[in-house]
């Protein structure tokens, strides 16, 4: 009972093992399979039998106990030497190949056999799907298509599994590398986080150095522009607003001479007539006045401005002087009166000066201005951001958003007060947005900001608080959570340190919070 290896037998037994599967537990994809089979072709036994070196293993079974069998009498060793063809054989009696066989003799006594070849991509045979029965039998030509066709189903099968151990090999590979990669970065973390921290030390020195550098560049430059302008604004001006007031008695004595001459001569020429009514004489007449007039108003409110501008910058001030602070906020006020009014994308900003009765505070004025002008410039960014998003929670809403929001009125408040004999206080608050922990947390770092890029430099609170604590050695601190505003409190001593006398700024209570 000697049967024949295939040419090709050893990269036949190569690709087997390659697969895996010889000796694993029974699966539920094979057993289907010949379930199906053993449907189709109506036979009680069917087999997915695969031909190893001595034996032949069943991955799976139906009809039969045995796990394995003797390779020398395995009808399936036969059937792969052909693997395009499907090996039948009618009556196993009757065919001397299998006449003496055991399992023909003996059971399970087949009698009937017909295997479809396990075929790879390659033409190598791993096995047999085959159907058996006890008794002679005939397929028809649909059994035979369908089993072939089960056939292939098994390959893709042992296929998948093969395709699923690489995956698996593959991933283990991976991990065992990561696992490798993170052993190694360990102690390369270690060594980047010091260098982090010494890196983080080094670069936050150099902010407050550049900080303060860009900011007394960019101020001594501010000041000195300012004050050119001006300087430059001021002359012509002097010439203008000195010419309106002799423009205005000059056109005064004009019109009355012209009401003097239409009471002596009142009726003219029909020429003088004509003139008369193509000039509107009458409108002239009326209108000269309020023009000269509104001029003179305009002049006078340049000069403010130019006042105000000269009173801000003083950038050149390398002294401290005594100066009364509500100044240096109704000076920055003006120049950002523009903000505070109404427009097309913002409504008027009310605003609250609720000034105390204030010492003169010896400082540098210059500085303190550019401090509330940072805080001033914040609160309005802060009630412009508000109303931005109550439009957008707004849209969509059947109420006007002034019906949803009728006490919510843009407000700024700031309030002065002499805390005791030797500091004040200046409290700039909003009703805007205001700020989370996080944001509260970097406020005063130089560089941080939570306006968009482009809107903000991140340097206004950094240097305000340079300003503040480290030049006139007073406070400043911010009060504020998400949706209830902000509220900025600085304290300063009335003389400077340490002509000052030495105590420290008193504890606000809570009603000054």
């Amino acid at each position: 009972m000697n049967v024949p290896f295939p040419y090709n037998e050893e990269q036949r037994i190569a690709q087997l093992l390659t697969y895996g599967i010889l000796d694993t537990e029974a699966e539920t994809a094979y057993d289907d399979l010949i379930a199906i089979a053993a449907h189709i072709c109506q036979m009680p036994i069917a087999l997915v039998s695969l031909i190893d070196v001595d034996r032949q293993w069943f991955k799976s079974k139906l009809g039969i106990d045995a796990a394995e069998t003797p390779r020398a009498w395995a009808f399936c060793a036969h059937a792969i030497l052909s693997p395009n063809e499907v090996l039948i054989v009618s009556n196993a009696l009757e065919d001397e190949r299998f006449a003496t066989n055991p399992l023909v003799a003996g059971d399970p006594h087949i009698r009937f056999y017909a295997g479809a070849p396990l075929v790879t991509a390659d033409g190598l045979a791993m096995g047999t799907l085959c159907v058996i029965d006890r008794q002679p039998r005939v397929l028809s030509n649909e059994q035979i298509v369908a089993l072939k066709a089960l056939s292939r189903q098994v390959v893709s099968q042992l296929e998948l599994r093969l395709s699923l151990t690489h995956l698996h090999q593959e991933m283990a590979e991976r991990q065992r590398a990561e696992a490798e990669i993170r052993h190694l970065n360990a102690a390369l973390e270690d060594r980047i986080r010091q260098r982090t921290m010494d890196l983080q030390q080094a670069l936050d020195e150099l902010k407050q150095t550049q900080a303060h550098l860009v900011n007394t560049e960019k101020m001594t430059s501010l000041g000195h522009l300012v004050a050119g302008v001006a300087h430059e604004i001021n002359n012509p001006l002097s010439f203008v607003a000195g010419n309106v007031r002799y423009a205005q008695q000059y056109i005064e004595h004009l019109l009355s001479l012209l009401r003097l001459y239409k009471q002596e001569y009142p009726h003219p020429s029909s020429a003088l007539q004509r003139k008369e009514r193509d000039v509107e004489l009458d409108y002239i007449v009326d209108d000269l006045p309020n023009l000269v007039a509104s001029m003179k108003l305009g002049t006078d409110r340049i000069q403010e401005i130019v006042s105000s501008l000269r009173n801000f910058s003083r950038m050149d001030d390398v002294k401290c002087q005594p100066i009364d602070l509500h100044i240096g906020l109704d000076s920055t006020l003006m120049l950002l009166r523009y903000r505070l009014k109404a427009h097309a994308a913002y409504p008027e900003i009310q605003l609250i000066r609720d000034y105390g009765n204030l010492p003169l505070v010896t400082c540098y004025v210059g500085q303190l201005n550019q401090v509330f002008m940072n805080l001033l410039a914040n609160a309005i960014d802060a009630l412009e951001e508000s109303y931005n998003s109550r439009q957008l929670e707004w849209t969509g809403s059947s109420n006007h958003p002034h019906e949803k929001y009728p006490t919510h009125q843009p407000t700024i408040r700031i309030c002065t007060t002499a805390v005791d004999p030797h500091w004040v206080q200046i409290s700039i608050a909003d009703n805007g947005v205001g700020m989370d922990a996080a944001a509260h947390t970097h406020l005063f770092e130089p560089f941080f900001t939570t306006k968009p890029a482009g809107k903000g430099t991140g340097l206004g609170l950094s240097i305000s608080h340079h300003i503040v604590t480290k030049v006139h050695k007073g406070q400043l601190r911010c009060h504020s959570h998400r949706g209830q505003g902000t509220e900025f409190i600085i304290q300063l001593p009335v003389l400077p340190q340490p002509l000052a006398i030495a105590s420290a700024p008193p504890r606000l209570t809570v009603e000054q919070l």
